[in-house]
Parts: structure tokens; C-alpha cells; sequence
């Protein structure tokens, strides 16, 4: 095939997908993803930079009480348009950090697939199985764009807000039912606003909330104007200008079909154990296992080498001291500091002790060391590896192949359940009971006639 004709074959893939194209074992994935993406929705309450980015929404739409909206916004039990409710869940469900990861393309789909796919639901009146075929071309395209774009786009952008864009224009353009024509401008309107760089990291800014917002709403105009009759670029992808041109030096247009139809990237997906970026997870477990091993208090621990990948480097590597919750998810130091203290980085420990004395002694004690191993198999696997030096003198490794959270290391459904109720429990952004209906609701999406509402809304 003509690389040409890739991102063509892949618009074409999106808009003729079918509930029946897709093994019940990918479909009971999704259900899966659903669940744990509404959880990290819900913790988004009560975060500064969520709560402004949704009232610039409520504000921009001018919606009240004469006016109702056809979409949910889950922190503000408020209806907008299907565009401001996917850009403020898109942001809502980023900040906890606990959505979920691909591997292989470094994208984190949930988070701009699922928001412009409930909006879009609800308001076209769509029923659970066309949620769910949307959701699984958002996820398939994304993850292969991402791929696509390579170690050296991640390096300096954020993936998920820029093969996010397409991901969202798949999801929404599904929903919409576009031609494979229509879907191909989708792409093009779509590219061409994709955005997000890592330079926040450095300064604890909001902008990853931003990104994901932006990329959710962008993806999903994108298919309403092309189902209207705009125009986009027809090789946004591998054009000479497109986005590869621009944003990477190492894209592999054939990864943009890898598999179509075969190869389901949406079960290679990861959930988050941690709350913090998936980059510290295999060292947070390979410590947790040396712990657990020897039966180790923190006080034991001279200093801790991790062995990671570049990647983990370059995101990793500027969070020297961070100043708030949100950038010490983002510090290997603290997220290893609470595990050794609390053997879980979770929403509590950073919340409440991520600036403690101790854990930030023990922070400074922690490097992070290229290896070779570990950077050859990133990113299609992330090896978890440690050497923890004791003051005795004893040094002590680690090593975890498969984080949890990974496919073959996967978690349950009542560990999805608990995790979800958890997150909503800890932002106080549902009840239980509230929580228990709509995970409910969502376990049996394919029930669902006719999408409504997840959360009583004001």
C-alpha cells in the first residue's frame, strides 16, 4: 500500500467499524476502561485547574436553567453542549492521574476518548453498543497515531494532547456516523490542531488538564464540521507538512495500520494502580517487591537507583522539588518515598504527605539511571528495575517485568469498582450510592437503549 493511502485506510477502518467486528473479549475491555475512565472523572472535583477549566465551559455556553443542555458535565451535575461537556470531562478525568495508559504509543486513551463519546451519546440519544464501537475506533486510532509519531515526539510532546485530537475525531465522527470520506477531513481538522508540550512539568502549570480538554473538544468539532462539509488535510498524518513533518524525526507510517481489524490495541491498555504518572510505576513496584521481600522500613534505606528508560528521564527529570500535588506525581523521588513509607502512592498519600519531611529526605535519595535493557524494551514493555542500598551496606534489586495495572498484570472488576469508588469517595465528587448506580449503569452499557445521564444533574 502506498503510504499515501494509510491515513485514508485508517478513516475508512473507523467509520465502517461494527459491533459485530469487534471480539467479545475487546468489548468486555472497553466496559472495563469505561469504568475506571468515569471513576477518574469524578475525582476531578474539587481540582483548581478542572473547576476553572468547567466554568469557562458553563460560561462559554451560556446555559441555565431555561436553557438546558443535551450533555452531562460530571463535577458540576450541570448540562452543556456535546463540545463544552467532552472539553471539561476531558479535564476532569486527567488530574488524578489514575486513567489509564497505552504502552506502545505512550497515549493515554481514556481521557479523550470516552468524554466526546458520552457527550456525543447523549445528546445524538445513541444507545450502549454505539458508545462502545465509538469508543473502540477512538482507542484503535489514537494508540496507532501515537505509535506512529515515535520516542522522539514524546520527548517533547504530550502524546495524549496531540494524537489525541485524532482519537477524539474517531470517537465523535463514529457517533456521528461519517463517511470514511468525511472522516479522513475529521482526521485533517483534527491534526492540524493538535497540541501539547512538556514544558509545565517544569513549572507546576495546569496545562496537561488543558491539553487533554482541548484535544477532546478539538477532536470532536472536527467531526461535526466535517460532517457539515469542512475540509481537512487528507494527509495530515505523513503529508510533507503534516504532523510527523513537524513533530517527530522518527515516524513510522505503517503504524497507522498495523493490524487493522486484527490487532486490537484497546486490549494492550493499561490501568493505573498508582496515583501518579505510569513512568514510576515499574520502579514503585520493583521497590515494593525489595520491601516486601525483606521486610524493609524506610529508615533501612541508604538510596535508591532506578533503572528506566529515556522517557522516564525526559518527563521525569526536571520534577526536582515540586511544589505541588499534581507536579509530585511526576517526581520518581516522592512516588518512591511513599511507597517505601505507605507501600501505596495513592490519592491520600500524596495528598496529605507528599511534602513531609521524611518523604522528601527520602526523595533526595532516590536517582535515576538509564538502562540499556529497560530502554531497549520501552516502550512496548516497561521493566520495573531498582538497587536499593542499605545503610548496612547490603544492596538489594528489584525487578518487575509487568507493572500492575498491565495486561498480564491486570486488574479485576471489583478491583475496577473499588478503585472507581475510591476516587469519587476521596474528591467527594458522588455518593456511594450515586457511585454504585452509575458504575452499575455502565457494567451493562450494552443494555443502555438510550444513553442518559450518569449523575443526577442540578
Amino acid at each position: 500500500m502506498n503510504t499515501q493511502d494509510y491515513s485514508k485506510e485508517l478513516a475508512r477502518f473507523a467509520a465502517n467499524l461494527q459491533i459485530g467486528d469487534i471480539p467479545n473479549d475487546v468489548i468486555l475491555r472497553a466496559e472495563d476502561l469505561l469504568v475506571d475512565w468515569f471513576g477518574s472523572a469524578v475525582a476531578g472535583k474539587n481540582s483548581r485547574p478542572v473547576e476553572t477549566i468547567t466554568q469557562f465551559a458553563q460560561n462559554m455556553g451560556g446555559f441555565d436553567a431555561s436553557h438546558v443542555g443535551p450533555s452531562e458535565i460530571l463535577i458540576s451535575r450541570t448540562t452543556s453542549s456535546p463540545f463544552l461537556a467532552a472539553m471539561a470531562n476531558a479535564a476532569a478525568s486527567h488530574v488524578a492521574e489514575q486513567d489509564d495508559v497505552h504502552n506502545g504509543s505512550v497515549f493515554h486513551p481514556a481521557t479523550v476518548v470516552f468524554p466526546p463519546a458520552l457527550a456525543c451519546a447523549q445528546a445524538l440519544g445513541a444507545c450502549g453498543d454505539d458508545l462502545i464501537v465509538a469508543a473502540v475506533a477512538g482507542y484503535e486510532v489514537g494508540i496507532r497515531v501515537g505509535e506512529f509519531l515515535g520516542r522522539s515526539h514524546y520527548k517533547v510532546f504530550h502524546t495524549t494532547g496531540t494524537a489525541g485530537t485524532l482519537a477524539a475525531a474517531a470517537t465523535a465522527g463514529r457517533l456521528l456516523q461519517l463517511s470514511p470520506e468525511q472522516m479522513l477531513h475529521a482526521f485533517g481538522s483534527a491534526g492540524t490542531q493538535s497540541a501539547g508540550l512538556w514544558e509545565f512539568l517544569r513549572d507546576a502549570a495546569d496545562s496537561k488538564q488543558l491539553h487533554t480538554a482541548h484535544a477532546a473538544a478539538t477532536g470532536l468539532m472536527s467531526a461535526y464540521l466535517a460532517q457539515a462539509g469542512f475540509t481537512g488535510a487528507q494527509h495530515i498524518l505523513e503529508g510533507k507538512q503534516g504532523l510527523a513533518a513537524g513533530m517527530s524525526s522518527d515516524a513510522d507510517p505503517s503504524k497507522l495500520i498495523d493490524g487493522l481489524g486484527k490487532r486490537w490495541a484497546l486490549a494492550e491498555t493499561s490501568f493505573k494502580y498508582h496515583a501518579s504518572c505510569r513512568h514510576t510505576h515499574p520502579a514503585a513496584d520493583a521497590l515494593l517487591q525489595v520491601i516486601r521481600a525483606h521486610k524493609l522500613q524506610p529508615t533501612d534505606i541508604a538510596k535508591v537507583e532506578t533503572l528506566v528508560h529515556q522517557g522516564a528521564i525526559d518527563v521525569l527529570g526536571p520534577v526536582i522539588d515540586p511544589a505541588t500535588v499534581h507536579q509530585s506525581k511526576f517526581s520518581m523521588g516522592t512516588v518512591l518515598a511513599l511507597v517505601a513509607h505507605y507501600e501505596f502512592a495513592g490519592l491520600q498519600e500524596f495528598d496529605q504527605h507528599f511534602h513531609d519531611e521524611a518523604i522528601c529526605l527520602f526523595r533526595d535519595r532516590v536517582t535515576m539511571t538509564l538502562d540499556p535493557e529497560v530502554d531497549g524494551a520501552y516502550p512496548q514493555r516497561w521493566i520495573g528495575k531498582v538497587k536499593v542500598h542499605l545503610h548496612d551496606g547490603r544492596v538489594l534489586e528489584g525487578r518487575v517485568d509487568e507493572p500492575k495495572g498491565d495486561p498480564g498484570n491486570t486488574l479485576s472488576r471489583t478491583e475496577i469498582t473499588d478503585k472507581a469508588m475510591r476516587l469519587a469517595a476521596f474528591s467527594g465528587g458522588a455518593s456511594p450510592t450515586e457511585m454504585s448506580k452509575a458504575i452499575d449503569m455502565l457494567w451493562n452499557i450494552r443494555k443502555q437503549t438510550q444513553l442518559g445521564f450518569l449523575l443526577t444533574v442540578n
